[in-house]
C-alpha cells in the first residue's frame, strides 16, 4: 500500500502505434516501463486501441492513469493533464481519438459504482498522424517530458518510481527503428 492508500494503480498507454504520434500514449508507458521499476501494486498496460478488454483491469483499479494522444486547442507537442472532476468536462468535446472507448468504459464503471477513486489523463497534442510506426521527430523529442509527467503523477499518489540500473529498449521503440532502417535501404 502507498502512503495515499491506493493499493491497485493502473497506468494504461493508449493509441495506435501504426499512426505515428497517435501512438504516443503507448510509447510513453513503454518508456516508463523501460526506465523505471514499479512497485507490485502498479500495473503498466499497453492498451493500444482496445476498448472493452480494458474494462476488467480498470474496474479493479482504485487509481487510473491514462496516457494518450489528445486533440486539444493547443500547439502540437503540448502536454496536457486532466484529472478527477475535470474528466467529465474533458469528454464534453472530442479530445482523444480513443474518447469513445475510454468515456464508455468510465461511464460503465460509474454506472456499476466501480469508478476508480482517482483518474488522470496525461496527453500530448500530436504533430503527425502518418501511416508510420515511429513517432515524428518532434513527438520523440517530447517523449521524455511525457514520461516525467507520468512519474510525477505516480508520485502524487505516493508511488516512487525507481530508475532502472540499465535502461531497456521497448518493443515499439525497436520496431520503429527497424522500420526506419528499412526505409533507408
Amino acid at each position: 500500500m502507498t502512503t495515499s492508500g491506493f493499493k491497485n494503480i493502473l497506468v494504461i498507454g493508449m493509441g495506435n502505434v501504426l499512426m505515428q504520434d497517435e501512438g504516443i500514449g503507448v510509447r510513453a508507458v513503454e518508456e516508463l516501463d523501460c526506465r523505471y521499476e514499479m512497485p507490485a501494486h502498479v500495473r503498466l498496460v499497453d492498451g493500444g486501441t482496445t476498448g472493452m478488454e480494458l474494462f476488467e483491469p480498470m474496474r479493479t483499479a482504485d487509481c487510473l492513469i491514462v496516457a494518450d494522444a489528445v486533440n486539444f486547442d493547443r500547439p502540437p507537442g503540448s502536454l496536457i493533464r486532466i484529472a478527477d472532476k475535470e474528466i467529465n468536462a474533458f469528454f464534453q468535446t472530442k479530445i482523444s481519438n480513443h474518447q469513445l472507448g475510454l468515456s464508455d468504459l468510465l461511464a460503465l464503471l460509474a454506472m456499476r459504482g466501480e469508478t476508480p477513486e482517482r483518474v488522470a489523463i496525461i496527453g500530448m497534442v500530436p504533430y503527425g498522424l502518418e501511416n508510420k510506426l515511429g513517432l515524428s521527430p518532434q513527438a520523440a523529442a517530447g517523449l521524455d517530458a511525457m514520461v516525467e509527467m507520468l512519474v510525477h503523477e505516480l508520485a502524487l499518489v505516493g508511488v516512487t518510481a525507481s530508475q532502472r540500473n540499465a535502461v531497456r529498449i521497448g518493443h515499439w521503440h525497436h520496431q520503429a527503428e527497424l522500420e526506419e532502417q528499412a526505409a533507408c535501404v
